[in-house]
């Protein structure tokens, strides 16, 4: 589903502030896997995103997004192929508009717009729907305004938006960081959930190495711009923090924060 060969990111090239923020990355996700990724400050993983996503473009490498080069597009190209969620339940969504308007540009993402009515029964109940499986009671709330929304509703209606129309992938930048630990949990659970039900394909930063251990099909650590550790499978599900911390216990180049590890 994702190739990526050698990418390479560097920031201030040919400057006394230098910083290669990813250093000749290579990866293959397959299809319907749930790779979740951790790392310290500047270990790569939010540029590695970012590349990916079209926010930056990479210095050297290549990107194929399910048989589509998508190296050199930009990042308005890559978004109908794309669902994220960022860690700022601010951004995604338009405070000013309503749960449903918000929907109804989720759903059109990435389509040629024409002058007919916009909403329709069908989408509405489509959108109640979907809203229903939350559980949140956010189906008879449809015409208020996101603003007014919690910061965990407003999550779980970001991310009803980025899998509306099922994308070919998904990516989660630390999307429950700023929320309280309670909702952050209900979030996560929502996340896996839909992913499973939708056998999304997806791409999960967290700085939470216990949330990175228990969820998602398979684990990638990154450290100084490259991946450090690539486990799945039978290995990934058998993994506790002590023994992943023990790997790396010997490397002194590995930065491994508090949040990493605490819950």
């Amino acid at each position: 589903m994702l190739q990526i060969e050698n990418l390479t990111k560097i920031f201030n090239k040919d400057t006394e502030n230098e910083k290669i923020a990813l250093d000749h990355v290579s990866v293959h996700i397959e299809d319907g896997e749930f790779v979740t990724i951790i790392g310290g400050n500047g270990s790569g993983k939010s540029t590695f995103l970012n590349l990916v996503a079209g926010v930056h473009f990479a210095d050297d490498g290549q990107i194929v997004l399910d048989g589509i080069d998508v190296t050199k597009l930009p990042e308005y190209h890559r978004a109908k192929y794309l669902g994220r969620v960022f860690q700022d339940p601010m951004m995604g969504t338009a405070a000013n508009m309503s749960i449903l308007e918000n929907l109804f540009i989720a759903k059109t993402k990435g389509q040629k717009k024409k002058l007919r009515w916009g909403f329709n029964k069908g989408d509405t109940d489509l959108f109640k729907k979907k809203l229903g499986s939350l559980n949140l009671g956010l189906e008879e709330r449809l015409e208020q305004k996101m603003g007014l929304l919690s910061g965990g509703q407003r999550q779980a209606v970001t991310l009803i938006m980025a899998i509306l129309d099922k994308p070919k992938l998904l990516l989660l930048d630390e999307h429950t960081a700023a929320l309280d630990p309670k909702t952050a949990k209900t979030v996560l659970q929502l996340t896996d959930s839909m992913i499973q039900r939708d056998q999304l394909t997806t791409i999960m930063i967290t700085h939470n190495m216990r949330d990175a251990i228990k969820y998602g099909t398979r684990l990638l650590m990154f450290n100084n711009g490259k991946i450090i550790f690539d486990v799945k499978g039978e290995e990934k599900k058998r993994l506790t923090i002590e023994t992943l911390l023990s790997k790396f216990e010997t490397d002194e180049s590995v930065e491994i924060s508090d949040a990493m590890v605490l819950s």
